[in-house]
C-alpha cells in the first residue's frame, strides 16, 4: 500500500469517529430534551391535597369543577364536604379542618371575617335566586306564591339561618305572603329531596337545583324572586394546610372554565 492509501484510510477512520461521535451527541441531548420537556398533560401549579367546604347547592357544579382541576393539575386532590352555609360556618368554627369555604350568601362568610378564620378577602364568584319546586307535570297547579298558602299544599323550606331559608324570609317580605311551611329544613338539598319523594307538594329551592335534578321535579318561577338574590362568595380559610393550592382552586371557580360550568347548571354571574 502507498503513503497515499495510507493517508487516505486515516482520514477515511477520523471522519467515522466524529460521525459517531455526533451520533452520540445527538442521542444523549434528544434524550435529555425527553426528560426534561412536560408532558402534554400536566399543568404548572401547586400540588398537594385540600378540603373544600361548599354550599349544598353547589355540589355538582363543584364536583365537577374538582374533577376538572384534578385533571388539568396532575397531583392534586380536592374532597368536598356539602351542607346548608350555616352548618358548615359552625363546623369551622368547632375547628373543622377545611382550607376553602363557598357560602351560599354573604352573611355565613361575614361570620368567618369576625372570628378571623377566613385568610383574606372573600371573592363572589356566582349569583342565585329562588324557585317552586313541585312535582312533575305540577299536580296542585302551583303558578305563584300565594298559591303555597292553601291548607291543602304541604310546602317545605329551609330554616331561616340557612341561606336559602333567609332569602324566602326576604321574598315574604317583599311580597306581603306569608308562608306556613310544615318542615324547614337545615339544606336546600333537604327541602328538594322531600320534593322528589312525595313527602312535600311544593319546595322553595334555587334555580340551579331544580335543573339539576334530572327531571325529578319541575319548576315554577316566580317574579318575587328577584327581590332575594343570593351572591355566592369563596374564601381560603386562615387555617389552610396548602394555602397556595386553596387560593389557586379558588381562583379556577372563578376563572371562564369555572365560570362555563357554573352558567350551566343555571347559576348568575356575580
Amino acid at each position: 500500500m502507498n503513503r497515499r492509501s495510507t493517508r487516505s484510510l486515516a482520514a477515511l477512520s477520523l471522519v467515522a469517529v466524529a460521525a459517531l461521535g455526533l451520533a452520540a451527541c445527538s442521542t444523549g441531548n434528544d434524550r435529555a430534551g425527553a426528560s426534561s420537556s412536560p408532558s402534554a398533560s400536566t399543568s404548572a401549579g401547586p400540588t398537594g391535597s385540600i378540603t373544600v367546604f361548599a354550599a349544598a347547592s353547589l355540589q355538582q357544579t363543584f364536583t365537577t369543577l374538582g374533577k376538572q382541576y384534578e385533571a388539568a393539575h396532575p397531583g392534586t386532590t380536592i374532597t368536598f364536604s356539602f351542607a346548608g352555609s350555616s352548618d358548615l360556618v359552625t363546623q369551622i368554627q368547632n375547628g373543622a379542618p377545611a382550607d376553602v369555604f363557598a357560602s351560599a350568601d354573604e352573611a355565613n362568610m361575614a361570620k368567618l371575617g369576625t372570628s378571623d378564620l377566613a385568610s383574606g378577602s372573600p371573592e363572589d364568584f356566582a349569583t342565585n335566586v329562588l324557585e317552586i319546586a313541585v312535582a312533575p307535570g305540577n299536580p296542585e297547579g302551583i303558578t305563584g306564591l300565594q298559591d303555597l298558602t292553601g291548607s291543602d299544599v304541604q310546602l317545605v323550606t329551609c330554616a331561616a339561618p340557612v341561606p336559602c331559608g333567609a332569602a324566602t324570609a326576604k321574598v315574604e317580605s317583599a311580597s306581603g305572603v306569608h308562608l306556613e311551611p310544615v318542615s324547614e329544613e337545615q339544606s336546600v338539598t333537604d327541602v328538594l329531596g322531600k320534593v322528589e319523594s312525595g313527602q312535600a307538594d311544593a319546595g322553595l329551592v334555587y334555580v340551579t337545583d331544580v335543573q339539576g335534578s334530572g327531571g325529578k321535579v319541575d319548576g315554577v318561577p316566580f317574579d318575587e324572586s328577584s327581590k332575594a338574590v343570593n351572591t355566592y362568595p369563596i374564601g381560603v380559610l386562615q387555617e389552610s394546610q396548602d394555602p397556595e393550592l386553596a387560593q389557586a382552586f379558588s381562583d379556577y371557580v372563578r376563572s371562564d372554565a369555572g365560570q362555563k360550568v357554573l352558567a350551566a347548571a343555571g347559576f348568575g354571574k356575580p
